[in-house]
């Protein structure tokens, strides 16, 4: 069975759930979620990504978003949808919501696991891309398994 670490920043769709899902062709897939809920953490980062591709509305909205604990609920219901949904794919999947510090986590997760990959399943941040913040280029430097960077889809 090959086993993916996979971190996500929202609920999958169809379309994500089938990219990885078929990676690795017929061989049985196992994954592991890890899912950050979407709160105060990196604030400033998202709203110049939002600049940066245009998206003006939704930098402006950043200052609307929920605090780290009230955006836990909604963060677990994605994680569970995203579960669900590999699952439905005759999959093995579990999922755990990141508390902390993810890379940590992750790392954990690998060694505990003997994760065959990293998928980190994103939208495009430029900002953090550019200065190897995002969590591809600072998990690359963490595990010692490959870690492969998909951007998510919309759904």
């Amino acid at each position: 069975m090959f086993t993916s670490i996979l971190m996500i920043e929202k609920p999958l769709v169809p379309t994500d759930v089938e990219l990885v899902t078929t990676l690795h062709g017929d061989e049985e897939m196992s994954f592991i979620v890890l899912m950050q809920p979407r709160g105060d953490q990196d604030r400033l980062l998202r709203a110049l990504d939002d600049v940066a591709l245009g998206e003006f509305a939704e930098a402006g909205r950043e200052a609307g978003e929920t605090e780290d604990e009230a955006a836990r609920e909604p963060a677990r219901r994605a994680l569970d949808h995203s579960v669900t949904a590999l699952r439905r794919t005759g999959a093995h999947a579990v999922g755990q919501l990141v508390d902390q510090h993810p890379l940590e986590l992750l790392t954990a997760v690998v060694a505990e696991t003997s994760a065959d990959e990293v998928i980190v399943l994103t939208a495009p941040h430029l900002v953090e891309e550019f200065f190897h913040r995002d969590w591809a280029s600072r998990a690359r430097h963490k595990v010692d398994v490959p870690v492969l960077k998909l951007f998510a889809h919309a759904e």
